[in-house]
């Protein structure tokens, strides 16, 4: 069965006055029909820019993607015109951004909003979009959702705010939703609020989700596949089973051994990854990863390992079988 989108070895990269920074390379991953995708990593890692690069809207940002292919449904987005790619959007692939606090504008209301995305992709009168907009509002859950189309962002909380984003996202029934960071600057009870939404509404809209996170933790709740970035490269990819119960990458390792465990010892220091992500135009020589690894050695240091499948999985690293094994025995006995 074809794949939903196929993102094929995209390299995007950002124009500075030094020249093409690359923010993200070869990057290769698929999404199913109906099929959640976590993309997690660090900040920095490139999956934003995945994601902007997927709709062309890094277009917007003085970016580009250099190379590769952005299939959906078999048709390459890379080739199609600005006019196409405003009809996909919000049509058949949506998007939630960042920050619901700054992505709604402050200067119109709530159903003004909603109504015009859905104006945009259908030939509704304003009446019939303001009445979808009110439906919208009802299935995100809203309270009084006829009171919120004629009030303002500044009038709602946190957490409205994003299932306001969610009712614009979904207002055109898309067959790809992409969440960037959904539960950003919301409180525990609130995430949890949104993320149940949006695996309820997956089910009855029957949707495909790609979702981005740096919170595993939330990628193990929602995932059926994760893919792992690192320093704009693809890590590890694999079903969520496979990746929480044989991680081979020592950088996935890392980000699970950094999630508290409620039986540990309150005395016992949280682990982390030591050192910090690398600048982009500071790259270092052989895996990006190995000046933050405990596994590296001198052929890490020297060359770059390639995604390649592993058991029915992708790992980029040389040492995955040393790695996977002083997992079990560490973590698992």
């Amino acid at each position: 069965m074809q794949p939903l989108l196929e993102v094929k070895n995209i390299t995007t990269g950002f124009h500075t006055d030094n020249g093409v920074v690359k923010a993200v390379e070869n990057i290769s991953f698929t999404v199913n029909a109906k099929e959640t995708v976590c993309i997690v990593g660090e900040s920095g890692s490139g999956k934003s820019v995945t994601s902007l690069s997927a709709l062309r809207l890094i277009d917007y940002d003085n970016g580009k993607v250099l190379d590769g292919e952005i299939l959906f449904n078999g048709e390459n987005l890379l080739k199609k015109s600005r006019e196409d790619m405003r009809r996909i959007r919000g049509g058949e692939i949506a998007m939630i951004f960042q920050e619901p606090m700054t992505a709604l504008n402050p200067v119109f209301t709530i159903g003004k909003q909603i109504s015009e995305a859905i104006r945009l992709h259908k030939r509704y009168t304003k009446e019939e979009a303001m009445r979808r907009a009110l439906e919208l509002l009802t299935l995100v859950g809203i309270s009084e959702p006829a009171i919120r189309l004629k009030q303002y962002p500044h009038e709602l909380s946190g957490g409205m705010r994003q299932r306001v984003m969610i009712a614009m996202a979904l207002s055109c029934e898309p067959k790809l939703l992409i969440a960037d960071e959904p539960t950003t600057a919301l409180d525990v009870t609130i995430q949890s609020q949104i993320l149940n939404l949006l695996m309820e509404l997956k089910e009855k809209l029957d949707m495909a989700i790609i979702l981005i996170t740096h919170d595993i933790g939330v990628a193990a709740q929602m995932a059926d596949k994760i893919v792992v970035m690192y320093a704009g490269k693809v890590m590890e990819e694999g079903t969520v089973y496979e990746i929480f119960d044989k991680p081979s990458h020592p950088y996935t390792i890392g980000l699970l051994s950094s999630i508290p465990s409620i039986e540990g010892d309150r005395r016992e220091r949280l682990k982390s990854i030591s050192g910090s992500i690398p600048s982009l135009t500071e790259m270092p020589e052989g895996c990006r990863f190995h000046p933050r690894c405990l596994y590296a050695t001198e052929k890490c240091r020297n060359a770059e390992p390639q995604l390649e499948e592993q058991n029915q999985r992708k790992i980029a690293c040389w040492n995955h079988d040393k790695v996977n094994s002083e997992f079990s025995l560490t973590y698992k006995t």
